[in-house]
């Protein structure tokens, strides 16, 4: 933990020789959701490859670069892509960069995915404001030794999705008339689709969706004591009595529609944001 401590750090300063920009808010940028970053004013990127001690993405649709702005007057750096256990990664290699962003003064993060749906009153293309997450991955990015200049031994995940924050995404989004759904995020390891009696399941543990990422860096960000906003796009339904095929190019065109929704939400989330 101490040698995490110290990579944190390292890498922070790195990145600050890249940029002289100080973000309040970080945004991370899932399955065929990158090109939200075209309405960023960038003012540097850097690549996944070139900031030391980052993974790389492996995973087509991730860009696999950290842009650093201005969107919606708010400064920011988004990860354009990200990172997910069944890539090989570990559960701390996947959440550094959340740990990164903290030491370069983020306050907030906001997260966004592509997911499956297993709430039968959701349909493909919906936008999903998530209030509460399941994990199902079978590990967790804070076992080992804790170093109490990264987090609390034992982080408390009351309110995990800030409610607030989730009230302004939900009024913002009825706003500019934007039908967005809410509800529970169930995380499990993939890379496989689940079979019939998974999304079964999935249901009877109270997930209204599933997927394979979002949950290791939500846990780290409440560890760092960030406030977090979650989306995410249902790009298929998991109804275990209607299932059928689901292919990539399936899942990132339905984003590719989609995206444009979410990316007014979070534009207009952001003007009224209060770090």
């Amino acid at each position: 933990m101490e040698k995490l401590y110290e990579k944190v750090q390292n890498t922070a300063e790195f990145l600050r020789g890249k940029t002289s920009l100080k973000p309040d808010i970080g945004i991370i940028l899932g399955t065929g959701l990158g090109s939200t970053a075209e309405a960023i004013e960038v003012d540097t990127v850097v690549d996944y490859k070139d900031i030391p001690d980052f993974p790389v993405s492996t995973v087509e649709s991730h860009d696999g670069r950290l842009i650093f702005g201005t969107l919606s007057g708010k400064k920011i750096v988004a990860m354009q892509g990200r990172f997910h256990l069944y890539e090989g990664y570990s559960p701390q290699q996947i959440t550094f960069p959340v740990r990164v962003m903290k030491q370069l003064g983020v306050k907030t993060l906001l997260v966004s995915n592509a997911c499956g749906g297993v709430n039968p009153q959701f349909r493909n293309g919906d936008i999903m404001i998530i209030t509460d997450h399941i994990n199902l991955l079978g590990t967790n990015p804070l076992i080992g030794p804790n170093d109490d200049r990264l987090g609390p031994r034992f982080p408390d995940m009351y309110n995990v999705y800030n409610s607030d924050l989730v009230e302004l995404a939900h009024q913002t989004a009825i706003e500019n008339g934007i039908p967005v759904q809410k509800g529970v995020y169930l995380a499990v390891l993939g890379p496989n689709l689940e079979t019939g009696a998974e999304y079964r399941m999935v249901r009877i543990l109270g997930a209204d969706v599933v997927g394979m990422s979002t949950v290791p860096e939500v846990i780290v960000a409440r560890h760092s004591g960030l406030r977090v906003l979650g989306f995410s796009i249902i790009t298929d339904m998991g109804l275990p009595d209607a299932m059928r095929a689901v292919s990539l190019e399936e899942v990132l065109k339905v984003s590719a529609v989609a995206e444009p929704k979410l990316k007014l939400v979070i534009t207009k989330v952001l003007e009224k944001i209060e770090n």
